[in-house]
């Protein structure tokens, strides 16, 4: 008698839950991250760099995939983990999603994800400007070595956080030094091509701190809005980095160089007297490149401080779930109720600290503006 169509034969489920499968060496697995009411993990392709999204049941399964456990090894250790046994239909599934994406040894690579070609304009665009970006980094990293060992980055660390905490003091004073500056075009201008520069090194510090922590810099190029320009550096991996801590160090690393390079201007400007006519012109690249560094850390997208939040709440996409679970609870919707306490508490966390922080924003540059207009 032939084998019912669609059902495997004795033979084939017998040589299935004998297998022992063996993830492909160096696929990378990621922290848990909450996305939703959800709990993931990101795994990423070693060749083709193609990342893919798991839960938490199918992570307990494939963190466990080392050639020397099968099926019925698992299953007591799976309903020990999650109160029920991982089915052979559940397993064969998972294998046969594994060996499709190529993260089972053996198995072929599959296309590399496609890339559409970038709209470059004129007015807009972007363009790759080093031909091996990590390479580039990597020699970077090794020439500044020395100066990222903790001797060295603690008392700089403190010595920025004193000039960020006097600066806030003679606020200001900051604030009528930027007047006199902006009425100075040819230190403004100046003042303009040093904080381009600072964008640029910002940029180059993400790269490096990757570089440190073992990271990978995908490429370095030249991103333009007419008439604005400036460098990126685009880490592919940092999110698979082991290490919160050195995730949050890479995201913050931009912020922290700008400030270190206010640093002179900072000690140039404490040491002289206040009838000095230098002293408000510096105050006010103080005040232009104090803004520039710590507005990065404002914990909004496209922002270095909203990855860092990302981060220090083990969350992905926290802007868009954030915006998707408030409209699930205006509406009334049962889904809301799907998300866990902690999902809740952030998601309405964020939102209104969101709310608040734009507020500010506002009021702020319109403070500002008046003032500086007055």
């Amino acid at each position: 008698m032939s084998a019912t169509p669609g059902v495997p034969a004795p033979a084939a489920r017998s040589a299935a839950r004998a297998h022992r499968p063996v993830l492909r060496a160096g696929v990378r697995i990621g922290p848990p991250l909450l996305r939703g009411p959800r709990t993931v993990h990101l795994i990423r392709h070693p060749v083709t760099g193609a990342v893919s999204e798991v839960g938490t049941r199918e992570h307990f399964v494939i963190s466990r995939l080392d050639g020397t456990r099968n099926l019925d090894d698992l299953a007591p250790e799976y309903a020990a983990r999650f109160g029920r046994r991982l089915a052979e239909e559940s397993w064969n599934r998972l294998l046969g999603l594994l060996g499709a994406r190529g993260l089972l040894e053996g198995a072929p690579d599959p296309p590399p994800p496609a890339h559409p070609a970038p709209d470059v304009t004129f007015w807009r665009g972007t363009r790759r400007m080093v031909a091996d970006a990590d390479a580039t980094t990597a020699r970077l990293h090794r020439a500044l070595r020395p100066l990222l060992h903790p001797a060295v980055q603690l008392p700089l660390l403190a010595a920025v956080s004193v000039m960020a905490l006097v600066l806030a003091v003679h606020a200001a004073e900051l604030g009528h030094g930027a007047a006199v500056l902006i009425r100075d075009p040819v230190v403004l201008g100046a003042a303009a091509l040093f904080l381009w520069f600072s964008i640029t090194v910002h940029e180059l510090a993400h790269g490096v701190a990757a570089q440190h922590f073992g990271g990978h810099v995908a490429e370095i190029g030249l991103r333009w809005r007419f008439p604005a320009a400036m460098l990126y550096c685009t880490v592919d991996d940092y999110l698979f980095i082991p290490g919160r801590r050195a995730r949050l160090v890479i995201a913050g690393a931009g912020a922290y160089v700008n400030l270190v390079l206010l640093l002179p201007f900072g000690i140039w400007w404490s040491t002289l007297p206040a009838t000095d006519p230098a002293r408000p012109l510096l105050a006010g690249l103080l005040l232009l490149g104090g803004i520039q560094a710590l507005s990065n850390l404002v914990p909004l997208p496209p922002l270095d401080g909203y990855r860092m939040l990302g981060h220090l709440l083990g969350t992905a996409h926290l802007a868009p779930e954030t915006r998707t679970y408030l409209a699930l609870r205006r509406a009334g919707s049962e889904a809301a109720s799907a998300y866990p306490r902690r999902a809740r508490l952030i998601y309405t966390a964020y939102g209104a600290g969101s709310v608040l922080l734009i507020l500010l924003a506002v009021t702020g540059t319109c403070a500002a503006a008046l003032l500086l207009l007055a």
